[in-house]
């Protein structure tokens, strides 16, 4: 299954999950992993985690470390910084449900590592 535009996933979220263990930053210490638990749990919840909807994924560093946590959403390439469950809720809510980009947690574009 595949939506208009010829992919597998409508959405696909990507959490970096990196952890650090030379003392540098990184998403892990922000309780990365929680909020994707969460967020794969949400989509689930929601019957959203189905091929041509969304796919919840881990991924190694992406390189935006002074951002952390962070996450993107493809095919719009949305990268979101976190702070709390609440705001994995609301990432779920109206960006995978319902295409709504969520602007208050965009990640400042600046930020790399």
């Amino acid at each position: 299954m595949s939506d208009a535009n010829g992919s597998y996933y409508e959405r696909h979220i990507f959490f970096c999950l990196n952890e650090r263990t030379n003392g540098e930053a990184c998403c892990a210490q922000h309780h990365a992993r929680e909020a994707y638990e969460r967020c794969k749990a949400q989509v689930k919840a929601l019957g959203l985690a189905a091929p041509g909807q969304v796919r919840v994924n881990q991924a190694g560093c992406m390189n935006r470390c002074a951002a952390g946590p962070v996450a993107v959403v493809y095919p719009e390439a949305v990268w979101y910084t976190y702070v709390d469950l609440q705001d994995i809720d609301e990432i779920v809510e109206s960006h995978l449900k319902n295409g709504r980009v969520v602007e208050r947690l965009l990640t400042p574009p600046h930020l790399g590592r």
